[in-house]
């Protein structure tokens, strides 16, 4: 008989040790900056070339893609080494809890991959380490070579749906899950937050590991403010001894 596997739902405050800035926390980059969420709009990146030009050389400045996996990262992919069966529902696009050893169809990637590109006409796919060398080499808004359409990255930007494909496997690992763990989300960001909600309506055991406190706080079966890099591999150790 399978075992209910533990869902970990994970926002940008497992990634914060690895160097990539929370966007919505209290010195988050929205917060500092409200003009560059312009930047990752889809209608604004669509509509205005300009914005499009200082979208690929924010990019280009851009840490996420040398980033490394922390502790955190490197705890869950322990965990599922271990034996235990770990699903990953994550809000970041930045690809670290497969560079920390996490097999890629056990990590769902809601909002997208920073690591990717893809066409806006044709759907094209491809790295974008490729993209930002065609910017380095002097194109400041790279098109499309395969149609000569719009490129932007495999992120799903503000005014973008999540695929539905991809939220209805996140549904339906939470429905499924025996434990449901939220480490460095705000849960305030729908649908994914509410997932937090679905995990407890379906008698998962609800762990949140946030700085800060969370809507989702008084339903949880746990809180721990403690920071990630310390918590979760402590926490996963725990789950992990007890479930072997």
């Amino acid at each position: 008989m399978n075992r209910p596997p533990v869902a970990i739902l994970s926002g940008a405050g497992i990634s914060t040790d690895s160097g990539i800035p929370d966007y919505r926390g209290p010195n988050g980059l929205w917060r500092r900056d409200p003009g560059a969420e312009k930047l990752v709009t889809y209608e604004y990146y669509m509509g205005d070339p300009e914005i499009r030009r200082r979208s690929w050389q924010m990019r280009r400045k851009n840490r996420t893609l040398r980033a490394e996996p922390n502790a955190a990262h490197r705890a869950v992919a322990e965990l599922e080494r271990s034996g235990v069966p770990v699903r990953v529902i994550t809000q970041n696009v930045d690809g670290l809890h497969q560079l920390a050893g996490m097999p890629a169809r056990k990590v769902l990637e809601l909002h997208g991959t920073a690591r990717g590109v893809v066409c806006t006409k044709c759907h094209a796919r491809g790295p974008m380490e490729d993209a930002l060398a065609r910017v380095e080499a002097g194109e400041d808004d790279p098109p499309c070579l395969e149609c000569g359409g719009i490129l932007k990255s495999a992120t799903v930007m503000f005014g973008e749906r999540l695929d539905p494909v991809v939220l209805g496997e996140a549904i339906a690992i939470t429905k499924a899950c025996q434990v449901f763990i939220a480490v460095g989300t705000s849960l305030q960001v729908q649908p994914a937050a509410g997932l937090a909600g679905v995990a407890a309506d379906h008698g998962a055991r609800l762990i949140i590991v946030n700085a800060e406190p969370t809507p989702y706080d008084e339903r949880a079966d746990e809180v721990v403010r403690e920071p990630i890099g310390t918590a979760l591999p402590k926490l996963l150790r725990r789950l992990s001894t007890a479930s072997n």
